[in-house]
């Protein structure tokens, strides 16, 4: 355990250096702002960026139970016995400053931290790379599909792929590089309605594209009259996705309203 002297200088330091702090102990948690909370004594990890960022986390889950986003203000004393760090977010107009005070009564670990690393996240197999994928062999989906140039459809986005299909009917894709959940569905429909409306076509498809599908979401595709794809794809680092298969749930005639003979 560490002496609250060591603890607040390591601190102080830290934070006039712009340098990593980890600070590990018992405390309590004060926030007051726009709100104001209260957490009662703990043992809790501290976290105090370079640019200001101050997170609380607790010895569970990966949210911080509270925290300050960069341009904070920290700063540290002693007190009535106990170590007391503070940061105070940045003054906004007609908007209470913010403030998080963690008093520590006992600290088992303070460290600073140089970090170098000034890398962008290089993020392969997006949505978009998956839609432009998918544009670019419009068969795999459907065959006779034929893309039409993107542009944006929606007040409130654009659609992944827009397409019409050999009959000449207008075919949105909505793509997800996770198990699609009932919220796509959703979107899918809310992108068919509008587009149908704006473009004044009387029957416009929607396909929801996307690794697999929840029960629930494929129940609601199915009652909307909507259609699934299945895609797989493969993503390394240092590489650009590959679409690797799709796989599509043959209609029966008397989907098609036809009988079968």
């Amino acid at each position: 355990m560490l002496s609250l002297e060591d603890a607040e200088r390591t601190v102080r330091e830290a934070t006039h250096g712009r340098r990593l702090c980890l600070v590990v102990g018992n405390c309590r948690v004060n926030y007051s702002g726009r709100a104001a909370s209260k957490l009662s004594e703990g043992d809790r990890l501290l976290v105090i960026k370079g640019d200001g960022t101050f997170l609380v986390h607790q010895g569970k889950g990966m949210t911080a139970i509270n925290y300050q986003g960069p341009g904070s203000t920290v700063s540290t004393k002693l007190e009535d016995g106990a170590l007391i760090i503070e940061s105070h977010g940045k003054k906004k107009p007609n908007v209470p400053q913010e403030k998080i005070e963690v008093r520590f009564s006992h600290v088992h670990f303070a460290q600073a931290f140089d970090l170098r690393d000034d890398s962008k996240l290089s993020v392969t197999g997006t949505e978009e790379e998956l839609a432009k994928l998918l544009m670019q062999e419009p068969d795999r989906i459907e065959p006779g599909l034929q893309p039409l140039k993107q542009e944006s459809y929606r007040r409130h986005g654009d659609i992944d792929i827009l397409a019409r299909d050999k009959e000449g009917r207008l075919v949105v894709v909505e793509v997800k590089r996770r198990t699609a959940e009932l919220a796509a569905v959703t979107q899918l429909r809310r992108y068919v309605e509008e587009l149908a409306k704006r473009k004044n076509e009387q029957q416009v498809r929607g396909i929801l594209a996307a690794p697999g599908i929840s029960e629930s979401a494929k129940r609601m595709l199915e009652e909307w009259g909507y259609e699934f794809a299945k895609v797989g794809y493969e993503a390394h680092e240092h590489e650009h996705a590959k679409i690797k298969r799709v796989e599509r749930k043959q209609k029966s005639l008397s989907e098609y309203g036809l009988e079968e003979e």
